[in-house]
């Protein structure tokens, strides 16, 4: 491998490394802001802040282990041995290292923000609104006067 290439490949996976363990750490600790350019960006992790932090939060660990493998696959071509298959083979090894780590990283902030979004928009279980003193009357067997809800209708009917 041409020393220029390889110099370049290494220094674009040092620079992939350090920015994808920046993300991890402002991600683990909350303090990466809700924005369009860095992060997990899904339109489930952007609807609020809270599922924006949570998705980065859950992507930390992944984004974090992907810039410690461009971090070490690039320090390791840039000061590799210049002939032979093997800074071709850390490249490859750490390219597709880092990639396959950023993503599942991406993928599981973008679960964990969907599945908030989820929980955050579900409907209210259904009430009797408000007359209910018992479990039995939140199914509206009765009513809050212990009767059927339309025997007194029922009775009016059969004794006029």
């Amino acid at each position: 491998m041409p020393t220029t290439l390889r110099l370049v490949l290494a220094v674009l996976l040092l620079l992939a490394g350090a920015v994808l363990v920046v993300l991890a750490v402002l991600g683990a600790g909350g303090k990466l802001p809700r924005n369009r350019f860095a992060g997990v960006r899904t339109p489930a992790s952007l609807r609020t802040a809270d599922a924006f932090a949570l998705a980065n939060r859950v992507a930390a660990g992944p984004l974090g282990a992907a810039g410690l493998v461009g971090l070490v696959g690039g320090t390791a071509l840039a000061l590799g041995g210049r002939g032979g298959a093997t800074p071709w083979v850390l490249a490859g090894i750490a390219l597709v290292g880092t990639l396959v780590m950023a993503a599942l990283g991406g993928a599981l902030g973008a679960r964990a923000a969907e599945v908030t979004i989820a929980e955050q928009t579900t409907a209210p279980a259904p009430s009797c609104g408000g007359v209910c003193s018992g479990c039995d009357l939140v199914a509206g067997c009765r009513d809050a006067t212990g009767t059927e809800p339309d025997s007194a209708s029922t009775a009016s009917r059969t004794e006029g």
